[in-house]
């Protein structure tokens, strides 16, 4: 599983990236992390608004902060 993480590094995208490792720790899922911090590659995804969380190429949401369920489930598909 690739997970990637869209934007500029502020506060609200580490803690998107946080939440993320946690759910994988507890659900024993392994994953490969990148933080995409160049906007040409952001503007490559249909977001509007960061940060975004892309699993295998597929955007799961932009622009919040999910909870962990809703990454749970989003992990699990």
């Amino acid at each position: 599983m690739l997970i990637k993480i869209l934007g500029s590094g502020c506060a609200k995208c580490n803690r998107l990236e946080q939440l993320t490792r946690e759910v994988l720790t507890e659900q024993g899922l392994n994953a490969t992390f990148e933080h995409v911090t160049a906007m040409d590659e952001i503007m490559a995804y249909p977001i509007m608004t960061t940060p975004a969380l892309v699993v295998d190429e597929v955007v799961k949401v932009s622009g919040r902060i999910p909870s962990k369920d809703e990454i749970a489930v989003w992990l699990k598909a």
